[in-house]
């Protein structure tokens, strides 16, 4: 077992510069997040959702790490996950939202449910490991060298079937990468009067090697995980630990949190500090996104409702 920490700098100054399709999905990301919960506020979508304003960093910095066959287990928070993996395939995603056609499920799996091609989401916390563990047992056999990525957040290790899979995939050597997205509260509950010990610690009860990653710097994320991730492939299961901050509620609207907190957490935006060290560049790329996805809910709100047949 290892465990080491990425970490440059509480507050990285020196941002390297992100390379224009990183930029372009993060600015995707971020806009298309916000507009969930503006069409929201207008009484424009029904159930609920929850947006990874903050958190966006996380599957894009992964994202040229994953191959095409890999196979990506979300939760409920899980938007900018699918956006980082099939950019192109936005308005499907917000059709699905919305109801409308041209809905990757037709409307029924809505914010939480999604399955698409190799990507699923769930809004049960803690259901897709196990479930990621037996894809990955899978991909081992098939020996193609495919692995299987699985986001859970820093409330799932209260979760017993977390540990049962854990053991498993140890046991059997499987290509299992879990990303933990540790923003530092549960729903309204903080990380800290919640969980006894740390992940680290879990993780090394059943061997498996662990990362933590407090950096928000995307090209340097990417290359302090390229050689573990590789090693995944080999069957050497892997916890990455991402410590990062939640910008939005935790979902619609409602946020417990207090307006010092808020600030702590707007601190390490990084959506803020990368406009502040490229403001240029930055402010280009965000109005162009912005202009985007405002024309991507225009579009998908003109569309006729969604039409679900059982297969």
């Amino acid at each position: 077992m290892t465990a080491t920490n990425l970490h440059p700098g509480r507050l990285e100054r020196g941002l390297s510069p992100l390379a224009g399709d990183d930029l372009a999905r993060l600015l995707l990301i971020r806009h298309f997040e916000t507009a969930l919960l503006r069409l929201f506020g207008e009484g424009l979508l029904s159930g609920t959702t929850h947006t990874c304003l903050g958190q966006e960093y996380v599957p894009v910095a992964l994202n040229p790490l994953l191959r095409e066959d890999d196979f990506t287990f979300s939760h409920h928070r899980g938007h900018g996950h699918f956006l980082a993996r099939y950019a192109d395939e936005a308005d499907g995603l917000l059709a699905e939202i919305m109801g409308r056609e041209g809905a990757l499920c037709g409307g029924v799996g809505g914010s939480q449910h999604v399955y698409h091609r190799s990507f699923m989401s769930t809004g049960v916390q803690g259901e897709s490991l196990p479930v990621a563990t037996g894809m990955a047992l899978r991909s081992r056999r098939a020996g193609r060298g495919a692995l299987v990525c699985a986001y859970v957040g820093d409330g799932t290790w209260g979760e017993g079937s977390v540990y049962e899979a854990l053991n498993l995939a140890a046991l059997w050597r499987t290509p299992l990468l879990v990303v933990v997205e540790n923003n530092g509260i549960a729903q309204s509950t903080p990380t800290a009067r919640g969980m006894a010990g740390t992940i680290a610690g879990r993780a090394a009860a059943f061997g498996i090697p662990h990362r933590r990653v407090d950096s928000i710097d995307v090209n340097a994320v990417r290359a302090e995980l390229a050689a573990p991730v590789a090693a995944v492939r080999e069957g050497f299961p892997l916890v990455v630990e991402f410590v990062t901050h939640r910008v939005g509620p935790h979902s619609k609207g409602d946020d417990t949190r207090t307006p010092e907190e808020l600030a702590t957490v707007r601190e390490h935006d990084w959506y803020e500090r990368y406009a502040a060290a490229y403001p240029r560049r930055f402010a280009v790329a965000d109005e162009t996104w912005r202009r985007h996805v405002a024309d991507l809910v225009t579009e998908v709100s003109a569309r006729p409702p969604a039409r679900w047949t059982a297969p």
